[in-house]
């Protein structure tokens, strides 16, 4: 999932896309407005963490643009408000403008992932931070992840990819997707890192009894199956 930070506040920002890029985020920086604007044009971010007061164009100014003139096709991205101002009125506002989420600073670091990994479920239609998909399980708040009784020993990017796919189960991915959501704005698009992590990926799943589980889509891209636990020999 790709994630955009904004805020004025340097070191703050970067902690919380340390923070963030830990629990296996794809996480780029915004230190104002303007700026998270221009990202928003380029890149389809699934959740902004928006901070409220900025210099220049501040974070409801930011917000209300994003929902009401979406740079992206397709839903505008999540927002998850981080800010300082904490009365009633100044939150019935962030969410009045288009905020989904509204955390207060300052805030422990483990709300906030939680409330990340909240408002990604909903983006995904979820209600929980275990995904299942046929015999492969996914636990994203423990970052284990299974197929049937086997250990699935992924390094994080493959984890991060293998949550994408299993988000998006049975659509057709491809390469520039996956790399706009799972890798950062410091990937090079021109390089083969995409095919290659799908690659080691794939035969982390599937032992030679076991059913492939990710597919070639020739001249589109790559798709995990939606198969069940009776599909198997």
């Amino acid at each position: 999932m790709r994630i955009l930070v904004v805020d004025d506040e340097v070191e703050l920002a970067e902690a919380v896309a340390r923070g963030l890029r830990r629990e296996g985020y794809a996480v780029d920086l915004a230190h104002g407005g303007e700026e998270a604007l221009a990202k928003a044009e380029l890149t389809p971010y699934d959740l902004v963490c928006l901070d409220l007061t900025m210099p220049g164009i501040d974070g409801l100014e930011v917000c209300r643009q994003l929902r009401t003139n979406p740079p992206q096709e397709g839903d505008s991205p999540r927002i998850l408000m981080l800010t300082a101002r904490d009365s009633i009125d100044e939150r019935i506002e962030g969410l009045d403008y288009g905020a989904d989420d509204y955390l207060v600073k300052p805030f422990a670091f483990g709300e906030l992932t939680a409330r990340v990994r909240s408002l990604l479920r909903r983006e995904a239609g979820r209600s929980t931070s275990v995904l299942v998909v046929g015999d492969i399980e996914l636990d994203d708040v423990k970052k284990r992840a299974h197929r049937g009784d086997r250990k699935l020993d992924l390094t994080a990017k493959e984890f991060a990819l293998l949550r994408y796919f299993m988000a998006h189960v049975d659509e057709v991915l491809s390469q520039e997707h996956l790399l706009e959501h799972v890798w950062d704005e410091h990937a090079d698009p021109f390089t083969n890192t995409v095919r290659v992590t799908v690659g080691t990926l794939r035969r982390k799943l599937s032992d030679d009894d076991e059913e492939q589980a990710i597919e070639t889509v020739i001249g589109s891209g790559y798709r995990l199956l939606p198969f069940d636990d009776g599909d198997r020999d």
